[in-house]
């Protein structure tokens, strides 16, 4: 999970080493590279060349994929931003494993399984709780996720909706990676270097910010 604080820390010590040469695109690029490696997963060589962007824009939020999409919205949130909607699709959520769920989300999963409400019951005790989205191996980047799938064990319904989609191209996909943690690392390398080039800003667009938390 992206640490706001450290990626300030990070910045302030890379302005005053070389100013105005990495930014702030680059760094969480780097940033999840690291952090999948240090919980066990895969490395990989980031692109680096990214720049940052001088405006923000509240409405294309939309098109990040929600917790509460059904599994047609989710295949053409990915399709839309030029991602297969099959394998990047279910290569990704993998990544999701190493993070946390909000308990309002899970008041809202109403999948056929009752593992989403039991992980509620049991680990939500407040207001601002926090439930994992793999609930076997929380602190380790591997295959498991995909086998909570196949035992009908996702979290969220968007998790769950890779496997149950009746006829769905993403069951096999699911099941492969289940079976080998290996190709579904492979996969998880290509599909996180495909979504670092989805409209990247370089050359003279953009700017490097010298704070990630504003423009220049």
């Amino acid at each position: 999970m992206i640490d706001v604080d450290i990626v300030d820390d990070i910045k302030t010590a890379l302005e005053n080493a070389c100013p105005g040469l990495v930014s702030c695109a680059d760094i969480l690029a780097l940033e999840s590279q690291i952090e999948v490696s240090l919980a066990g997963g895969p490395t990989w060589q980031v692109p680096l060349g990214r720049r940052d962007s001088r405006t923000a824009n509240q409405d294309g939020t939309s098109a990040i994929p929600s917790p509460f999409d059904d599994f047609s919205v989710l295949q053409r949130k990915f399709r839309d931003v030029g991602l297969d909607d099959s394998t990047d699709l279910v290569a990704l959520s993998g990544n999701l494993r190493i993070y946390f769920c909000h308990q309002h989300f899970l008041y809202s999963y109403r999948h056929g399984s009752d593992f989403g409400p039991y992980v509620f019951r049991r680990t939500c005790t407040n207001g601002n709780a926090l439930a994992n989205l793999d609930s076997s191996t929380a602190d380790d980047f591997d295959n498991n996720y995909y086998t909570n799938l196949q035992n009908n064990r996702g979290l969220l319904q968007t998790d769950q909706s890779l496997f149950s989609t009746t006829k769905a191209s993403t069951v096999a996909i699911v099941n492969r990676f289940a079976g080998s943690q290996r190709n579904f690392f492979n996969a998880f390398v290509q599909s996180m270097i495909n979504m670092g080039n989805i409209s990247p800003l370089t050359g003279s667009n953009g700017e490097i910010r010298a704070n990630c938390r504003r423009i220049n």
